[in-house]
């Protein structure tokens, strides 16, 4: 498939481009094989793919550095990926085996990666949002210079908890970036439907917070923007928000049909605005790898992939005792 418009001139660096593609491509052919293991019955209960927003993620760990952390809710399997996790971890959580993460105990929505400053994953719709201003409230506390990745979606924003917590993260200047992947659709539920404003990140205002829109199918344009983010919240002058707006070409679960849109829709956003298709045409016409070099790209991500799935598959299930680890009582 080839971009509808020349792709823009950048000043990033050849490796860097690739790396990107690189990343985005890992998540886009991960939640394939995740959707193929779902649909074999491997993967039990709910299961949200990523497909469409890769370029999210990667732009924005591209402005991260070491010690940072992130947050998110249930849409998570890019963001684990993004930040380093390994995909044979990731995949064996994903189908229950003892190798993941979280001991195949958290599936989809409940792992994290403490070497990784991964802290979920949460499936209660924007839970996690008071939770990244805790995390930032800690670094504060300690004094480190990290920032705080809080990732909640378009259908979260209209939740109370979310502006709790901008107030409090307002009044404790906290280091914490409120990421809005805003992907149009609230599980069935347009933004237009669901929202009172056309723009999201204005919200932030009524607590003195400043923030942006993003375009969410640039991975470079998100870049960009994270790096404005951390910047500010290392300075010490509290929250920012971002509003990236992306789309996802999957319905809200596996078990979503999604005939709340038409396939025209998301067959124009896939033609004319695939965040991982704009990147490939910044890579061959700025001549930083062949059509052979990408594709022995993909091939050795497949293979990665297809790694990870048996590696799943050859996993044994949690022992019955596991239940009784990790718990409070």
């Amino acid at each position: 498939m080839a971009a509808k418009k020349p792709a823009k001139k950048t000043n990033v660096s050849g490796d860097e481009l690739k790396k990107y593609y690189r990343e985005m491509l890992l998540i886009r052919r991960f939640e394939e094989k995740a959707g193929q293991l779902y649909g074999m019955g491997l993967i039990g209960g709910f299961c949200h793919l990523y497909i469409g927003q890769e370029a999210v993620v990667v732009g924005l760990e591209a402005a991260a550095e070491e010690g940072d952390k992130r947050i998110t809710s249930y849409r998570d399997h890019g963001h684990m990926l993004a930040c380093g996790m390994d995909p044979n971890g990731v995949m064996a959580e994903l189908t229950g085996r003892e190798g993941g993460y979280s001991k195949g105990k958290g599936g989809s929505m409940h792992m994290f990666s403490k070497e990784k400053h991964f802290y979920g994953g949460h499936g209660i719709v924007a839970a996690q949002v008071p939770l990244g201003a805790g995390l930032a409230f800690a670094d504060k506390y300690k004094g480190n210079g990290r920032v705080t990745f809080t990732y909640f979606g378009d259908g979260a924003a209209n939740q109370g908890q979310v502006y709790e917590t901008f107030n409090m993260a307002a009044l404790w200047d906290l280091p914490v970036i409120f990421v809005i992947e805003n992907n149009q659709y609230a599980m069935g539920t347009s933004q237009q439907r669901s929202t009172s404003t056309k723009d999201i990140y204005h919200r932030g205002e009524a607590f003195g917070i400043p923030g942006e829109m993003v375009d969410g199918m640039d991975v470079l344009a998100v870049k960009d923007a994270g790096e404005r983010a951390v910047a500010h919240c290392r300075k010490g002058k509290g929250p920012y928000i971002l509003e990236v707006k992306t789309y996802r070409y999957r319905g809200h679960s596996m078990s979503d049909p999604a005939k709340y849109r038409t396939r025209e829709e998301v067959q124009k956003m896939r033609e004319e605005r695939d965040a991982i298709e704009h990147i490939r045409a910044v890579i061959l016409e700025g001549k930083f790898a062949t059509e052979d070099e990408l594709k022995a790209i993909d091939k050795e991500l497949k293979a990665i992939v297809n790694a990870s799935a048996d590696f799943a598959k050859e996993c044994p299930l949690p022992a019955a005792e596991e239940l009784w680890t990790d718990i409070y009582a």
